[in-house]
C-alpha cells in the first residue's frame, strides 16, 4: 500500500473548509507470451463497497457480519457551519477508509488495507433542526416515537443529535474505522453511547441471520422494485432529503434464561414459525406466505397472538428494511440473569409515522414474544442522501439551509 502520511492534515482546517480527495487506481490483468497470465485470488478481507452514489451504502448492501452504532452529541448543536464542517470530514475520510486507504490524518494506517466490505452510514437527530437555519427543513416524520406500553427506555440508548453507523466483515478493520471516524471529530461532538453487533462470519451461514433465540430473523422484505416508493425519499416534503431515508434503532433486550426454560412447541408458537426452517407453521419453506385462517381441530395453526400475525402487514405500506444485528454483553451489575443478550433492530423506510409505528402499536397491544423482549433503547435519524467526490453528505442541506 502507497503511503500517504507525508504530512499532517489538520483536523481544525477540515472542519473549517476541507480538503480534496485523491482518486483511488484499481490494477488490471495482464497478458504476456501468448498466454492469460492469471490474477491471484483476491486476498481476504480485500473487497469493498463503494462510498459514493446516490443513496448511502450500508442500507441496502448485504449486511456485514459487524456493525457499531454510535451516537454522538454536538457540543454546540446550534452551529451549522460546524455541523457541515463534520460531516465533510466524515465524508472525506469515510470514502478513503471504504475503499482500503487510510483517513487524512491515519495513525495506524496499516489497520486500514483491508476495508472488509466497509460501509459508513451517516444520520442526522432532530435537534440538529433546532437551529434557526435549518429548522424549516426538518422532515416532518423526524422525531421520537410515540410511547409504548411495552418500552422500558433506557436514557443511555436514546435519541442522540448524530448517528454513525460503521460495519465491516472484520471485527479490526471496524474498531479502526470508528475510532478514526470518532477521534477526528472530538472537538464538536461527543460519543454518548455505542452499540456493537454481529452475526454469523462471511462463509458461516447462508441465507436469513437468525437471532439469539435461533429464530430466523428479517424474513419479510420489501421487495427492491418498492424501494423507490417504500424506502428512498423523493423529495416531496423536504427537496433536500431526496435519495435520503429514515432510520429507526431500537435496542431490545431478550430474556435468554426465561426464554430457554420455554419447550420447543411453545418457542414455535409465539413466534408463529417452525424454529429449524423458518417456515410458517402452515408451510414448509421460510419464504411460504404464512395462511392465518387455517385450523386443526377448530384452532388456529398460527395463534393471532403469535409475532408473525401482530407484525403482518395489514396495508402495503406498513413495510421498511429490517437489517438487524445482535448483541451480547456481559450481565449486568446486580443482575442475576446469565448474559445480557439482544438485538439492535435497524429499520429503514420512507417515513417511520406512516410504515413502522402502526406496526410497533400492535406489537405493543399484544404480541407473544413481548414475555421475553423488553424494548429499552430508542432513537430516529434522518439518513442524509449519498454524496460525490464534489458534493459531501449534507450538502442538500447545507444549500438551502445557506451553509458555504
Amino acid at each position: 500500500m502507497t503511503s500517504e502520511r507525508t504530512g499532517r492534515v489538520s483536523r481544525r482546517t477540515l472542519l473549517a473548509g476541507g480538503a480534496g480527495l485523491a482518486g483511488l487506481g484499481v490494477g488490471a490483468a495482464a497478458v504476456g507470451a501468448g498466454r492469460e497470465i492469471l490474477s491471484p485470488a483476491p486476498a481476504a478481507g480485500s473487497g469493498t463497497t463503494p462510498f459514493y452514489g446516490t443513496h448511502q451504502s450500508g442500507i441496502t448492501t448485504d449486511a456485514q457480519a459487524h456493525a457499531q452504532f454510535v451516537g454522538l452529541d454536538l457540543v454546540d448543536p446550534g452551529n451549522v457551519d460546524t455541523l457541515a464542517g463534520v460531516l465533510r470530514l466524515w465524508t472525506q475520510d469515510a470514502a478513503r477508509l471504504t475503499q482500503g486507504a487510510p483517513s487524512l490524518s491515519d495513525t495506524e494506517p496499516e489497520l486500514a488495507a483491508l476495508p472488509s466490505h466497509l460501509t459508513v452510514t451517516v444520520g442526522l437527530g432532530d435537534r440538529v433542526f433546532r437551529a434557526p437555519a435549518l429548522a424549516p427543513h426538518r422532515p416532518a416524520w423526524l422525531a421520537p416515537l410515540p410511547a409504548f406500553s411495552i418500552d422500558r427506555l433506557d436514557p443511555r440508548w436514546g435519541q442522540t443529535d448524530l448517528l454513525l453507523q460503521v460495519c465491516a466483515d472484520d471485527p479490526v478493520t471496524l474498531a479502526h474505522a470508528t475510532r478514526m471516524l470518532t477521534a477526528s471529530v472530538r472537538r464538536s461532538a461527543r460519543v454518548r453511547w455505542v452499540q456493537r453487533g454481529f452475526r454469523n462470519s462471511p462463509g458461516m451461514s447462508r441465507g436469513t441471520m437468525r437471532n439469539l433465540f435461533g429464530q430466523v430473523d428479517g424474513t419479510v422484505q420489501p421487495a427492491s422494485d418498492t424501494f423507490d416508493r417504500l424506502l428512498w425519499n423523493d423529495g416531496s416534503e423536504q427537496p433536500w432529503m431526496a435519495g435520503g431515508t429514515s432510520l429507526v434503532l431500537r435496542r431490545i433486550a431478550m430474556n435468554m434464561d426465561t426464554w430457554e426454560a420455554l419447550d420447543r412447541r411453545g418457542r414455535e408458537l409465539s413466534t408463529g414459525r417452525t424454529l429449524d426452517t423458518g417456515a410458517p407453521l402452515t408451510g414448509t419453506d421460510e419464504f411460504d406466505a404464512p395462511d392465518f385462517q387455517a385450523t386443526r381441530g377448530g384452532v388456529p395453526v398460527i395463534p393471532a397472538s403469535s409475532h408473525i400475525a401482530r407484525a403482518h402487514r395489514r396495508s402495503d405500506v406498513e413495510q421498511f428494511l429490517r437489517r438487524g444485528y445482535n448483541y451480547d454483553d456481559p450481565p449486568e451489575s446486580g443482575s442475576d440473569d446469565t448474559s445480557n443478550s439482544g438485538l439492535l433492530f435497524a429499520t429503514y423506510q420512507r417515513d417511520p409515522v406512516t410504515q413502522f409505528v402502526p406496526v410497533q402499536r400492535r406489537l405493543a397491544e399484544h404480541d407473544d414474544l413481548n414475555v421475553w423482549t423488553t424494548p429499552i433503547g430508542s432513537a430516529v435519524y434522518a439518513i442524509v442522501p449519498g454524496a460525490s467526490a464534489s458534493r459531501p453528505l449534507g450538502a442538500s442541506l447545507f444549500d438551502v439551509g445557506g451553509v458555504a
